[in-house]
C-alpha cells in the first residue's frame, strides 16, 4: 500500500545550518497497516509524513502509494489517496463555515463546492456519522466549527479525513495538543474508525503507552531512518521498559536525551 524506498532529505544544504532528516529511509506498509511511529525530537518523523504527503519533494528515493509512483507528484495531486490529520486542532477545517458544510466539502472533495447547499439527504447523513463519535455534534450541524473545542474540532477532523477511505491516513500527532482525557477519548475514536474502515494508517505519537496499545506495528525512527520494526505478537507483548532497553541496544547509550523524551 506505502512503499518508501530509500528516502533522502536535507534542509538548508550547503549551508551551516545544513540538517539531513531523512537518511535512507526505507518503509513498506500493507493494506489495512495501522503503524504507530515514535523516535526523538529531530529523529525524522514529521518529515517522513510530509514528504509522504508532497508537502515538500525529497532530494532523492521514491513514494509509492497503492502501487503509484507519486514521487513527483505535487501535494494537492497526493490529496486524492491520502487523508491527514494534523497536531494542531485548528489545521483540517474551515473554521468561518459550519460543521455541515466543512463534511459537505470533505464528501465531495472539492468538486462541486457548497454552490448546490448541503441536501436533506446529506444532512441526515452527517447526523449521523457525528452521532457515532459521541460528542453531540449531531444536533450542532449549523455550528461554526471556529466555536468547537480543540478535540471536537480533531474528532471532526478526522470524521472528515476518512469520509472518502482514503488509501493511507497520515496522523500527525493529533492528540498531542489535547489534555489527556479528551486526548484518550480521540484515540478511541481513532481506533475504532481506523479498524472499522480497514484503513492503512500511520500515527507518529511522543506517547510510548498509545504507541504499544494501539495498531498492529511499531517503528522507531532515529537520525532519518528505521532502527526499530516490531509486529504482531511481539509488539503486543511489549512494555515501556521494553521498548526503551531496545531503544537503547539499537541507537546507543549516547542518546540518553531520547530516551528522555521518548519516555
Amino acid at each position: 500500500m506505502l512503499e518508501l524506498k530509500e528516502l533522502y532529505k536535507t534542509f538548508n544544504p550547503g549551508t551551516i545550518n545544513a540538517k539531513t532528516a531523512l537518511n535512507g529511509l526505507s518503509l513498506t506498509l500493507n493494506d489495512g497497516d495501522f503503524v504507530t511511529v515514535i523516535g526523538g525530537n529531530g529523529a525524522g518523523k514529521s518529515t517522513m509524513l510530509n514528504a509522504t504527503a508532497g508537502t515538500f519533494f525529497v532530494d532523492s528515493g521514491k513514494v509509492i502509494i497503492d502501487g503509484s509512483d507519486v514521487t513527483n507528484l505535487p501535494e494537492h495531486k497526493r490529496a486524492a489517496f491520502i487523508g491527514r490529520v494534523f497536531q494542531d486542532p485548528m489545521m483540517g477545517t474551515a473554521p468561518s463555515m459550519w460543521i455541515e458544510e466543512n463534511l459537505a466539502l470533505a464528501a465531495r472533495g472539492g468538486r462541486r463546492g457548497l454552490s448546490w447547499g448541503v441536501t436533506k439527504e446529506e444532512k441526515e447523513q452527517y447526523r449521523e456519522l457525528l452521532g457515532g463519535l459521541g460528542l453531540g455534534l449531531e444536533s450542532r450541524l449549523t455550528t461554526k466549527v471556529s466555536t468547537l473545542s480543540g478535540g471536537q474540532r480533531q474528532a471532526l477532523t478526522l470524521l472528515m479525513a476518512t469520509l472518502k477511505r482514503p488509501k493511507l491516513l497520515l496522523l500527525d500527532e493529533h492528540t498531542a495538543a489535547l489534555d489527556p482525557k479528551t486526548a484518550a477519548k480521540v484515540m478511541e475514536l481513532t481506533d475504532r474508525i481506523v479498524r472499522e474502515g480497514q484503513l492503512t494508517t500511520l500515527m507518529i505519537t511522543h506517547n510510548m503507552r498509545d504507541a504499544i496499545q494501539y495498531g498492529n506495528r511499531l517503528i522507531m525512527l532515529h537520525d532519518g531512518h528505521v532502527i526499530l520494526d516490531i509486529a504482531g505478537e511481539e509488539k503486543k507483548k511489549l512494555t515501556v521498559p521494553d521498548l526503551l532497553e531496545q531503544f537503547t541496544k539499537a541507537s546507543g547509550d549516547e542518546f540518553a536525551n531520547d530516551r528522555a523524551i521518548l519516555s
